[in-house]
This record gives C-alpha cells, sequence and structure tokens, in this order.
C-alpha cells in the first residue's frame, strides 16, 4: 500500500463535519416526553403514561403549569370545538356516534407530590365553562428561572370515529394530539408578551397547534398483526407471544410533538432519498449562487422515507416516492436541508378523508383515491404541500392558534414554487367523460398564483391576514386569509421586489428562525433588511389590515386638436381668427403632403379602495409609441394628458402584473377595440378556475 500522505479534500472534511453541523443546529429541549402507550383496539383506547421535563427556560418565576387536553374536543357538543365547527371541518363531519376524551388519572412530581387532586379545568379564551381542552395545576414550589419540573402523568386516551385530523376508522389508526401536552411560557419580550405568561389556547374549530421544542421517545404496544409508522426514528421492537403483542420504541430530537399510525392490512415500503443521487452540482452550484454560500453548505441530507399505503393504492407508490424525493430536494435547496433522518407517509384508507392532508413532526398524512389519473396531480400537490409543512409549521414553529398564515400561507406560496418545478403545470381534475377539460378548450394549467388569486377575490378584505384563528369572522375568512391571500400577499412581494431576493428572504427567515418561534414582525423585518426596501405599507395594509386594492381606468379620451378659434394677443396686438377661419387653415393644412393630425389624450386613473400604492401606468397610441406615468396613489384620482399625432388605442394599469392584490384586473386596462374571441376564452377560463377554488376551499390542508 503507497504509505504517501495527500491532502483531504474539503468536501471530505466537510461531508466528516456534516453530523456534528446537523446536531449543532438542533433544539435546545424546553419539553421533553418519554411516552408509554398501549392501544386496546376492542375499546379504541389508548391507556398511556408519559414522563415530562419541562425547563423553565426565562427569567421568570412560573407557580403552575397548564396543559392541553386536546383530544376533549371530541368528547360532547358542548365543547369549543364542537360548538364553532359544528361537527363540521375541511368537508369532513364527525360522526358523533364514538365520541373521544382524555383522563388524566394521575399527575406527580418525579419523586415528589401527587398534583392529581389540584387539576382543574380553565377557559383562557372564551366563556364556555364546558370546554375541556386546557388545564392548569400549581405547583408546590414555584419553579425558579433555570429549573427542570420533571412530571410523570397517567392518562386514558379514547380515539374518536376519525375525523379532524385524529381517530380510527375500522382498523386504522391516526393518533394525533393523544397525550397531555405542556403550553408555551412565554416571557416579557418573547412574541408580542409584555409580561411572563402561559400560552395555552383551547382546541378551536380552525385552529392548529403551538409547542415548544424537545426530545420524545415513544414505546407503543399493539396487537402483533398491526403494522406502524410514526414520528422519528424506529429504535426497537419487543415482542410479547403470550399476549400476541409487539412494542416498538422510537425517538426524535427536536421536533414540537408525535403521531403514529397503525393498522395490519398497511403495505409498508421504504426507500432512501439519496442526497448526492438526487441532487447534482449545478443544483448546489445555482443554490449557492443564488444565496451567496459554499456549494457544500447547499447540500442536502439523506432521507429514510417510510411509506404506509393503502394495498388498493399499490399501483400509487411512486408517485408517492418521488413526490416526497420532490419536497426534500425542491425545499431543501430553497430553505435548507432537512435536518432529520426520516419522513413517514401516510396513506389513509377510503372512508378515513378526515385523517388525509395533514402534517406531524417527520410524519405526514396524504391523500389518493383508486384508479387516480396520471395527469391528475392532486396526490403529488398535497404530498408535497404536507412535507413543506416540516419547513414552515415545525422548523420554524410558529403559534398557529394566533398566526396561522406563517405556516399555512408560506407554506402555499412554497407548494406552488416545488410543485410546478418537478411536475410542471398540473392538471387540477376537471373532467367530463374522462376527458381533460383544461386541454380540450384551451383552458390554462395549473397556476397557484392563479387559483390563489381567484379564492382571493372572493373574500378580500373580510379580515385581516394577522388574526387569532377563532377571531375570523368565518371558516371561510379563516382559509382565504391563511392559504390564499398569504400565497397572493407573498407572489405580490415576488414581483415587487425580483424572484431571487425574495428568495433569499424566504431563505434567510427560515435559516434564521430554526428552531425558534418567529412571529409577524420578524418576517417584516427579514423582508426589510434582505430587500433593502422598507415594505412596512404593504404589510400594514393587507397584513395588519384589511385593505382594498382596486385602481382602475375611468376614462380615456382622444380628441383632434385644430386651430384654436377666439381672441389672441401676440407682439403687443390683438388678433381674431372666427370659426370660419380656423376651419379653412385646418382644412388647408390637412392637405399639405406628410401633414399629420395633432391629439389631445386625456386619461383619468381612480383609486376605487382604500389600500393606496404607487402604481405605474402605460399609455399605448396607434403610431406604436409607449408613455409610462408613476402615480403614488394618495389622491383617488389622477389626470395624464398628452399631445400627439396619434390617439390612444389602449391604457394598462400595473403592466407588469406586480399587483396580485388587486381586486379586480378587469377595469386595470382601456382598449379601443376588444375581440369578442378574446372574451369568450377568457369567460371560459374564468369558469374553469373558480370552480378549482371552491373545490379547494372545500378541502383546505
Amino acid at each position: 500500500m503507497n504509505q504517501t500522505k495527500s491532502p483531504v479534500p474539503m468536501g471530505a472534511v466537510l461531508a466528516l463535519m456534516l453530523p456534528a453541523l446537523l446536531a449543532a443546529q438542533l433544539a435546545k429541549p424546553v419539553a421533553s416526553y418519554d411516552l408509554k402507550a398501549s392501544l386496546d383496539v376492542k375499546t379504541r383506547i389508548i391507556h398511556g403514561s408519559e414522563t415530562l421535563v419541562w425547563l423553565n427556560d426565562s427569567p421568570d418565576t412560573v407557580s403552575n403549569l397548564r396543559f392541553h387536553l386536546y383530544m376533549n374536543a371530541f368528547k360532547n357538543e358542548k365543547s369549543t370545538f364542537m360548538r364553532e365547527s359544528g361537527g363540521r371541518l375541511r368537508g369532513d363531519y364527525s360522526a358523533k356516534r364514538d365520541w373521544g376524551w382524555i383522563d388524566v388519572s394521575s399527575l406527580r412530581l418525579d419523586g415528589g407530590a401527587d398534583l392529581t387532586k389540584s387539576i382543574h379545568f380553565i377557559q383562557p379564551d372564551d366563556t364556555n365553562g364546558d370546554d375541556q381542552t386546557v388545564i392548569e395545576v400549581p405547583l408546590p414550589e414555584a419553579a425558579k428561572p433555570g429549573a427542570t419540573v420533571t412530571l410523570r402523568i397517567g392518562f386514558d386516551t379514547k380515539l374518536p370515529e376519525v375525523f379532524a385530523r385524529t381517530g380510527y376508522h375500522g382498523t386504522f389508526y391516526l393518533a394525533g394530539q393523544w397525550f397531555p401536552k405542556i403550553g408555551v411560557w412565554e416571557t416579557a419580550g418573547f412574541r408580542y408578551s409584555q409580561k411572563g405568561a402561559w400560552n395555552c389556547h383551547q382546541f378551536h374549530a380552525m385552529s392548529e397547534f403551538f409547542a415548544n421544542f424537545g426530545n420524545y421517545r415513544a414505546e407503543i404496544t399493539l396487537p402483533s398483526e398491526y403494522k406502524i409508522g410514526a414520528t422519528g426514528e424506529l429504535i426497537g421492537k419487543r415482542d410479547d407471544v403470550a399476549r400476541k403483542t409487539t412494542t416498538w420504541t422510537y425517538q426524535q430530537e427536536s421536533v414540537t410533538d408525535f403521531a403514529w399510525t397503525a393498522q395490519p392490512t398497511y403495505l409498508k415500503l421504504e426507500r432512501t432519498f439519496v442526497a448526492a443521487k438526487e441532487t447534482k452540482p449545478e443544483d448546489l452550484a445555482r443554490t449557492a449562487k443564488l444565496f451567496g454560500i459554499a456549494p457544500a453548505d447547499a447540500r442536502l441530507s439523506d432521507v429514510k422515507i417510510t411509506l404506509m399505503l393503502q394495498p388498493e393504492h399499490a399501483e400509487q407508490a411512486d408517485r408517492h416516492f418521488r413526490a416526497a424525493f420532490a419536497g426534500i430536494k425542491g425545499f431543501g435547496l430553497r430553505y435548507g436541508h432537512y435536518p432529520y433522518k426520516t419522513l413517514t407517509l401516510v396513506d389513509p384508507p377510503h372512508g378515513a378523508s378526515a385523517a388525509s392532508g395533514m402534517e406531524y413532526p417527520t410524519f405526514i398524512t396524504c391523500g389518493t383515491e383508486w384508479r387516480l389519473p396520471a395527469d391528475v396531480l392532486g396526490l403529488e400537490e398535497v404530498t408535497v404541500h404536507e412535507f413543506g409543512h416540516q419547513f414552515w409549521m415545525e422548523l420554524v414553529a410558529t403559534n398557529e392558534f394566533e398566526e396561522s398564515w406563517l405556516d399555512e400561507g408560506f407554506n402555499t406560496y412554497s407548494t406552488s414554487e416545488v410543485v410546478e418545478e418537478n411536475f410542471g403545470s398540473s392538471a387540477l381534475p376537471f373532467r367530463l367523460f374522462g376527458v381533460q377539460m383544461a386541454s380540450l378548450f384551451d383552458l390554462p394549467r395549473f397556476s397557484g398564483d392563479l387559483e390563489n388569486r381567484f379564492a382571493y377575490q372572493l373574500l378580500p378584505t373580510s379580515d385581516p391576514i394577522l388574526r387569532s384563528a377563532w377571531d375570523y369572522s368565518d371558516t371561510m375568512s379563516y382559509g382565504v386569509n391563511s392559504y390564499m391571500k398569504t400565497g397572493v400577499f407573498l407572489s405580490t412581494l415576488e414581483r415587487l421586489m425580483g424572484a431571487d431576493t425574495m428568495a433569499r428572504v424566504m431563505r434567510t427567515y427560515q435559516q434564521r428562525y430554526r428552531f425558534h418561534h418567529p412571529n409577524s414582525l420578524d418576517f417584516l423585518k427579514v423582508v426589510n433588511e434582505v430587500s433593502g426596501r422598507d415594505f412596512t405599507t404593504l404589510f400594514d395594509q393587507f397584513v395588519f389590515h384589511a385593505r382594498r386594492l382596486d385602481y382602475k381606468v375611468e376614462d380615456v379620451e382622444s380628441h383632434k386638436v385644430g386651430t384654436w378659434a377666439g381672441v389672441f394677443d401676440a407682439g403687443g396686438k390683438r388678433r381674431t381668427v372666427t370659426l370660419e377661419q380656423a376651419g379653412k387653415s385646418d382644412e388647408q393644412a390637412s392637405n399639405a403632403k406628410g401633414y399629420k393630425d395633432l391629439y389631445e389624450t386625456t386619461v383619468r386613473i381612480r383609486r376605487e379602495g382604500d389600500a393606496v400604492l404607487p402604481v405605474e401606468v402605460w399609455v399605448h397610441f396607434d403610431d406604436g409609441s409607449l408613455e409610462k406615468r408613476q402615480w403614488d396613489g394618495a389622491e383617488r384620482w389622477a389626470r395624464f394628458k398628452f399631445e400627439k399625432t396619434a390617439e390612444a388605442d389602449w391604457v394598462q394599469i400595473d403592466p407588469y402584473r406586480r399587483y396580485l392584490l388587486d381586486v379586480n384586473w378587469t377595469n386595470d386596462s382601456w382598449q379601443r377595440h376588444y375581440p369578442v374571441k378574446l372574451a369568450f376564452k377568457w369567460g371560459g377560463q374564468l369558469a374553469f378556475w373558480m370552480q378549482n377554488v371552491v373545490l379547494c376551499l372545500s378541502g383546505l390542508v
């Protein structure tokens, strides 16, 4: 063997350092859980226990603890969740035949006092004394800054018939929000807090979740014929032959929750996203150049993917894996690598659609159907979208109770980019007798911007984007503002600052606040910092308030300018030009060789809405010339005048369509002559997209 030493390539050094670098980026564990659960498939009850280690990572002295008991939302019709939702969510209805609940049977300090009898229900958000989704327990000795509180908790969770992201259907189980979960202590200066207090909201109909990062370990005991998928890595399996059960042990660091699924008939398939194979050197070079980083810093990590698939969907396995690969690569190159080693995809069975389209840490539920046509990319879109939540729901763990747009809306914007990049323009499910209507009538293929915009136009001013989930005027307003309006807002930002700058904004925000809990003001700071511009006014009008943006071309007139009649003073003399003289002069001029009529054109633009933004106006003339004007929009209207040897033939406000937020594009332009064929085409397109908006709003994910 040649013993000559040679320099170690820098790439190899970085590869060796990568695991340490990734570990260094993980979160400080504030709330960590050691969970044990045994599922009784006859009663649908999970018999559980947990050891919770909570760190008082604040300068405050904390005298009590608060916990979420999410499953009590399904206990009866008096819960806040059921009252607000009416037993309906995302197009699904609660069966109300088999309720769900969670009972805390014991709660004691590790090696210390029994606190069980001190537990009491509270309702921090409303006056519904029947809601039992939040409990409070006083501590016998207050937790001082930096102190650790270790609790041992016993509980039983009855799963409901599947509804609102959790439950069972036949032999299928999805256990989400199934254990007592501590709230988030917010000290003064953290997010919007003025003083230290618990952030532990009741479970509302249109809200999702908020929790601290921690390390999770879970032992789940099931009948041995069941197959399981869960958050994190499988680190152990133990069979009890006598009891015919198997205990599965999973663990995951730096996450905010733990979920699992089980079903005896699952097809359990595994593949690995190998970063070196799925990303090419040119991908890394392009990413490095865009973000000003070294190619090695753009590298992604390998991810083991487990697909829990229904047997009747076996032919769609490749599509699930391809979509997951696209998400890992697409989001990873844009926002930084996915730092976890695993990803579990869950395909719920027919009849369990209420479990579809949901995200938990390293664990997502997808959505498909038997014989899904290859050109209908619903499966791919849902899978990519739910994976995207790993970046906006999990890694940048914002408070979804209070700022849903920072997850749902950011993910709506991001999903469109990744889907179109990897799958092209998607045919949405609009078919008649098996024929794709989009191609038959030359209708547009999928465009995230267009679909989001049509939904936004339904409710442009119903509420500000930023609002607590239960404070929106209704569920439709929650959906439009949290998803589509945010997508339109972010796309508008992109068009105003440029795609490359917007990409740097989004990556900076994602990287800076990984494993933190940023708020809307933090995002605004990043936008202004990275762009070098001040977008505070835009945020104020559309995020913090619900302004209406609507500019219109109110009037366009072009009239011929001839010889003026009247009395004129010139050179100390007064001269009168009669109408007859003026007409004769015009006639003579028009017969002259090369003469061109002179026209005065007046264009009047009006601001119909209450949003005020600067806008560009283009006026085109029939000699091919183009005049460009800027208007600050401060007044209600503006008038522009031109004298040219040509008439205006069209006027366009915001010609680059930067303002997707403008609620009415039909009044943004004026033409002297409108082609009838074009009107029919756009009418068909409008009908097509409005149908897809309705489909989208009926099943928000």
